[in-house]
């Protein structure tokens, strides 16, 4: 326990007088991993959209995650090196900061199903209304993403990249700033989401008869959701040490997509009672958000998070 503090001192320098790097500095590098992960889309042939070429086109897809790949590995080495010479951390210290280890198994269910509250209509709706259940016995859905490069590329390797460059190659750097932990939590999670910003020209070039207007709100929604996610993923990561947990959820949450807010449930053949459904899902979705809303706390402490629950203002 001694140690888990003195670690805490270190990389949270918010408590002492003087912290290795600002957080003018740590913002600027988040902004540099954010370029070097969405810029490079832009240069190159293969990775440029057009009005032909759109970013779901297979050769697209491969192209991109080639560039996001090499983009993370030096920015997560660039933080790996920082946490060694600058935080003068251990390699199994700094390996720990990255969120590489340990895995956190236990603490990736555990969000899981913290998360999974938040869907509970959903997956009401999805697993008993739809009898999607019956995909699962015969592993549809893992057939899937497996053999489907779209599907791979938001349920595998987008969450997986983003988490390495927003969270693995991010998050510590704002622990060795001034910046408070509950201020990380909400401040780095903009630039995830002013991220995703650069949809609104890709949409735009493929929907050029869509008013600029409807274009425009339909980014600021998708920076609104993109940026709240974000500081739910920082607070997963955070409280639980675990590269693997925070990419769990994100693949998770993009699986499911945005829950239904309103209007009537009804299954896809027409069959059944749609009031009883409807009730089910709405009962289960309020139900359900209130479940997260308490457990909150509970089922992300473990044994490996980068901050102790102090640091919270708890």
């Amino acid at each position: 326990m001694a140690a888990f503090s003195e670690m805490f001192q270190r990389l949270n320098p918010w408590l002492k007088d003087t912290s290795p790097i600002s957080t003018t500095t740590a913002s600027l590098l988040l902004v540099s991993y954010a370029l070097s992960y969405f810029l490079p889309f832009y240069l190159s042939p293969l990775t440029r959209p057009s009005p032909t070429l759109t970013r779901d086109n297979p050769s697209v897809i491969q192209a991109r995650i080639r560039s996001v790949c090499i983009s993370c590995f030096f920015c997560c080495l660039s933080t790996f090196l920082i946490l060694l010479y600058v935080a003068k951390l251990s390699v199994p210290d700094a390996l720990h900061h990255l969120g590489f280890w340990p895995l956190g198994l236990i603490e990736s269910a555990w969000a899981l199903g913290l998360t999974a509250l938040l869907f509970a209509g959903p997956l009401f709706l999805y697993l008993v209304v739809d009898d999607g259940w019956k995909d699962w016995v015969r592993g549809e859905p893992l057939k899937e993403v497996w053999g489907d490069l779209l599907s791979w590329r938001n349920i595998v390797a987008g969450p997986l990249t983003e988490e390495l460059l927003f969270r693995t190659s991010s998050v510590p750097l704002f622990l060795l700033s001034p910046l408070p932990v509950s201020r990380t939590i909400f401040y780095s999670p903009v630039i995830f989401g002013l991220a995703h910003v650069h949809h609104f020209y890709e949409f735009r070039l493929q929907n050029p008869r869509v008013p600029v207007f409807a274009a425009l709100l339909r980014s600021i929604f998708q920076f609104s959701f993109t940026t709240l996610f974000g500081a739910y993923a920082t607070f997963i990561f955070i409280r639980t040490g675990s590269l693997l947990a925070a990419f769990a959820v994100h693949a998770f949450c993009n699986g499911m997509g945005l829950p239904k807010v309103w209007g009537r449930v009804e299954r896809l053949d027409g069959k059944g009672c749609g009031l009883v459904w409807t009730v089910g899902y709405y009962g289960l979705l309020v139900g359900g958000a209130v479940g997260f809303w308490k457990e909150l706390w509970t089922l992300t402490e473990g044994r490996n998070g980068l901050v102790p629950t102090s640091a919270f203002g708890r």
